[in-house]
């Protein structure tokens, strides 16, 4: 019997320096029109004639059908800074297969990613640290004797998962002499035992999103934690950054999803000996241990709620006649005990964008679109630029999803909108992970673009919208930047108190010099303008070294105080260098 591959980043079908899938991409077509290549979404493989001329109205430019920047094909990486006792010592106590000194793993594993910092500097520019060995630890024993074998030859570890992180945490530290070692956990995938009678499973924490829920589905069981980049990132990284899914009104947050977690640090093991479903016993030290974003050690399995597969599952779409009933109305659907699985509010621009990703279509539903097309807009007097839409996923019993569905149809009477239907809800739902593969596709176009997302109080969600946009035509024009930008906005999750909301910018950066750097300052400046109108300094995506300049304003000084003090008695040497969050700009060898 052939043994399975064993796993290495660099083989794998949907590793590489752009966003998802080697085989998935937008590419032109003629009479401007684009398709999805690949099979694994909805879209794949149809003709999309509305993204590129959409673009050109928003933006204000001219999109060509070649390439108007120019990929280096040759990637810059620095030679290997080689630690020779640590090396020595790894060699003799560990089989060949665990690491690799191979350049294009090097390089795969020293970026995440982060749109202008990350990203945009491999493609079209360089990176300028690099980690000198990754490492595929296997097992906890593993992880267990790396930490020993870093602290005893001073050497800086980086736990490393899907590589999706969004605010550089995995940006190599400027100021790092040492030997830097990627610790990619991503052959750690096991699901160790599911405790069918309390609805528990024991994961390890390299396990993929998508693997999690196949191992589990096979079960007839489901974890419910659906990120955006589920086919990517890991358990443990879900828990490093503090991360949301799409559907976490049903099942929560991860801090709500994990029961119990594993954290191997320099000093020793930090985990709940007796799990029990809540227990009050004191400080919870495993607490720290959700977005602590590589800091302290390496997260090596988890003990996670699971629950019996859904019964029903259905999916609606609402069509408001502006922004402002929208928010309205999903602020009631909060205050009620009904919320969806899913819940999610577009803006125009947002919804305009979505509908630029439809196909092309041809006879009798051409036809009906347009009949549709004339019953909202000529008939019930809806603006194209101005309607917004909301669309749920609702889950459960059958009982309770036409519980769901019959209370936004109660809430939603006021506002007297047109229900779009499941067919709409599924595909705009259903639409998320094929879209971050446009950022791709325009970055190649010299068209920039982000998303941020933020906790807004619900007092806030207007004032948030509207601050941005003013700011956004400032600095557009500051920067002498050429034709418009897109702005849009969504809600995505909604609470008691408020909403995580979206902004999405993009803007053309053709003629500008260091396209990169301009948009890094401008998305700077657009972080500032959120949180000065009330929104956090991230909902689920973490610190990392993007938001730091915004701790001051998150947490008090006695906070931070705190935080350090927990880093220097668990890794005093500070093996876990990568200088994320409160530790960015004293990321040196030894702790202050």
């Amino acid at each position: 019997m052939t043994k399975p591959k064993k796993f290495f980043a660099v083989n794998e079908i949907n590793w590489g320096h752009r966003w998802g899938y080697k085989d998935t991409a937008f590419n032109p077509q003629s009479n401007q029109s684009v398709s999805l290549s690949g099979n694994r979404y909805d879209i794949c493989g149809k003709t999309i004639p509305g993204l590129i001329p959409f673009a050109e109205e928003v933006l204000g430019i001219t999109v060509l059908p070649e390439p108007q920047i120019k990929e280096v094909e040759k990637k810059h990486i620095t030679e290997r800074n080689i630690n020779k006792p640590f090396m020595d010592d790894l060699i003799s106590m560990f089989e060949k297969d665990r690491y690799s000194f191979d350049d294009e793993e090097r390089l795969l594993h020293s970026h995440g990613q982060t749109t202008s910092d990350e990203v945009y500097k491999v493609l079209y520019s360089k990176l300028e640290k690099f980690t000198d060995l990754v490492f595929y630890i296997e097992s906890e024993e593993e992880a267990l004797s790396l930490i020993n074998l870093a602290k005893k030859h001073d050497v800086c570890l980086v736990p490393f998962g899907g590589g999706t992180s969004v605010s550089n945490a995995l940006t190599i530290p400027k100021n790092e002499n040492r030997m830097v070692v990627s610790v990619d956990t991503r052959r750690m995938n096991k699901i160790e035992k599911i405790d069918e009678e309390n609805l528990l499973a024991t994961v390890q924490s390299g396990i993929v999103g998508v693997e999690l829920e196949k191992q589990l589905g096979k079960q007839g069981y489901t974890a419910g934690h659906e990120p955006d980049s589920i086919e990517f990132s890991t358990l443990g990284g879900w828990i490093s950054t503090n991360a949301s899914g799409m559907k976490k009104h049903r099942y929560g947050n991860i801090e709500d999803i994990v029961q119990n977690v594993t954290l191997i640090t320099p000093e020793g093991e930090i985990n709940q000996i007796k799990p029990l479903t809540r227990s009050s016993f004191g400080v919870k030290a495993q607490n720290m241990v959700f977005g602590s974003e590589g800091n302290f050690g390496i997260i090596t399995k988890a003990t996670i709620r699971v629950h019996k597969k859904p019964e029903a599952s259905t999916f609606e779409s609402i069509l408001f006649y502006n922004w402002e009933d929208g928010v309205k109305f999903m602020k009631e659907v909060a205050h009620s005990n009904l919320i969806p699985a899913s819940s999610r509010l577009m803006d125009n621009s947002m919804v305009r964008f979505a509908s630029a990703l439809k196909e092309e279509k041809k006879g009798i539903s051409k036809l009906l679109d347009s009949i549709k097309n004339f019953i909202v807009f000529k008939v019930k007097g809806f603006h194209p630029k101005k309607c917004v839409v909301a669309i749920f996923k609702m889950e459960g019993s059958n009982q309770e999803v036409q519980y769901q569905k019959s209370n936004l149809k109660i809430l939603a009477k006021k506002y007297n909108p047109v229900f779009a239907g499941e067919g709409q809800g599924k595909s705009g739902y259903n639409l998320t992970l094929a879209i971050a593969y446009i950022r791709d596709f325009f970055f190649d176009q010299n068209i920039i673009g982000e998303t941020m997302e933020s906790a807004v109080p619900w007092s806030d969600v207007n004032r948030v919208s509207k601050a941005v946009t003013k700011k956004l035509e400032e600095l557009h024009k500051k920067h002498n930047l050429p034709g418009k930008f897109l702005f849009g906005s969504r809600l995505s999750k909604i609470y008691h108190s408020g909403a995580c909301m979206y902004n999405t910018i993009a803007m053309s950066f053709e003629g500008i010099d260091s396209p990169e750097k301009v948009f890094g300052e401008i998305e700077h400046e657009i972080r500032k303008e959120i949180i000065k109108n009330g929104g956090s300094i991230s909902h689920h995506h973490g610190v990392g070294k993007l938001r730091t300049d915004f701790i001051s304003d998150t947490i008090s000084k006695g906070s931070v105080n705190l935080i350090k003090g927990i880093k220097k008695s668990q890794d005093p040497t500070n093996v876990f260098g990568i200088g994320n969050n409160v530790f960015y700009g004293s990321e040196t060898k030894k702790h202050s």
